[in-house]
């Protein structure tokens, strides 16, 4: 009995032994997994945090993409809001953050594709844009020659309408008495005589044609034969002392307008003006005297 006794504690002894060293182990594996764990979950951590600053800067880069295209705009933005809804997301373990990783490829992808689409539209807008400048240099250019040639159009018609009026030569007024003798007494005046010739022009138009004749007095005053005495010149009316239809045929024409004594005129210098055609087309002068 004293022998079993003395034999104990060393058994217990080795298996204290034992089952110390085996604790030693655990001890030195629990804290060899737990420093490896620390080392994934730092790695885990930058990682997630390096493709969050990855995906922050994406959606800036969304925010500088711009275009005129609202499809393309509504696209930008549909791509942007999965940024941010991906950037919400709290990856704790290796395959979420392969999935991340994943996710966030594919989003640069459709982001360069985008930059592509935009890049070309906006080339493509330039070209339109230098198109469309160079179109309205031109409608500018067209409109100023149009109205370059429109002016040069009115001086055309101005110089043929001023060319086509018909002119007096030769114009004489003679005063005379009853027997169709000259004279310059007012006392003997029975009719007064107006002679001139229309000249030749080939850019009038031919036809009948009816010559107004004014007499106007010293003091102005035009002699009348009728208070119906009126025809259109410049848009309004104005008084005539005799008139004459004439068939003009593009030729030189002799032409008389005769006009009684109405015992209307006085002594003095007398004016006489021709109208044709809304134009004055000759004037003369003569004198009547009491001697």
């Amino acid at each position: 009995m004293e022998q079993i006794s003395k034999k104990t504690p060393s058994g217990v002894i080795a298996t204290t032994i034992i089952l110390a060293l085996g604790l030693l182990v655990l001890v030195i594996m629990f804290f060899s997994q737990r420093s490896k764990m620390n080392e994934m979950e730092t790695v885990l951590t930058q990682e997630k945090d390096s493709l969050a600053n990855e995906l922050k800067l994406m959606v800036n880069g969304y925010d500088t993409l711009k275009t005129n295209n609202d499809t393309l705009n509504a696209n930008l933005f549909r791509e942007k809001e999965k940024i941010i809804k991906l950037l919400s997301i709290n990856a704790s373990n290796s395959q979420l953050i392969k999935k991340y990783r994943s996710e966030i490829s594919t989003m640069r992808d459709i982001m360069k594709s985008y930059i592509v689409q935009i890049d070309s539209l906006n080339t493509r807008n330039k070209v339109l844009s230098a198109q469309n400048k160079e179109i309205q240099q031109q409608i500018t250019q067209v409109k100023n020659t149009n109205t370059e040639l429109s002016k040069v159009k009115e001086e055309l018609n101005s110089k043929v309408e001023i060319a086509s009026v018909i002119q007096a030569k030769d114009i004489l007024a003679v005063s005379l008495n009853k027997k169709r003798k000259e004279t310059t007494r007012i006392n003997l005046l029975d009719k007064l005589r107006i002679c001139f010739t229309l000249r030749e022009n080939a850019l009038a138009k031919a036809g009948e044609k009816e010559v107004y004749m004014r007499v106007l007095r010293p003091d102005s005053l035009v002699i009348a034969t009728s208070a119906d005495n009126l025809f259109k010149y410049k848009g309004k009316d104005i008084v005539f002392s005799a008139s004459r239809l004439v068939d003009y045929m593009n030729q030189d024409i002799d032409v008389c307008i005769f006009l009684d004594n109405t015992g209307d005129f006085i002594v003095g210098n007398y004016s006489v003006e021709l109208y044709l055609e809304n134009n004055i087309i000759g004037r003369t002068n003569f004198m009547l005297s009491k001697k």
